[in-house]
């Protein structure tokens, strides 16, 4: 099974999103952001939080893609924002822990 960070490196989605969400993730808080996504009492780990978000970004990726009434462009980025932001988080605890050890 593939690593999510390596997962990640595979998503492609149209440019314009992307820097869209690339552009927005400077801003992304996780304690602010990420329960808007997650609907749960404590938030998850930064790993867990990106396979969910993950879930819901593919579903809003098919959704744009068949031209549904339901997408929403600004979820979607919104989605995509919260994806960076979180496997900034994990990168940077993956290479904290490297350093510990």
């Amino acid at each position: 099974m593939k690593d999510i960070l390596n997962q990640l490196q595979d998503l492609r989605r149209p440019r314009l999103l992307i820097r869209a969400a690339r552009h927005g993730v400077d801003n992304y808080r996780r304690e602010r952001d990420l329960p808007r996504h997650i609907k749960s009492g404590a938030l998850p780990r930064s790993g867990a939080s990106l396979f969910k978000l993950m879930e819901i970004e593919a579903i809003e990726n098919a959704r744009r893609l068949g031209g549904e009434a339901e997408y929403n462009l600004v979820a979607h980025v919104d989605v995509l924002i919260a994806i960076l932001g979180e496997a900034r988080i994990l990168r940077a605890s993956r290479q904290e822990a490297g350093r510990i050890t």
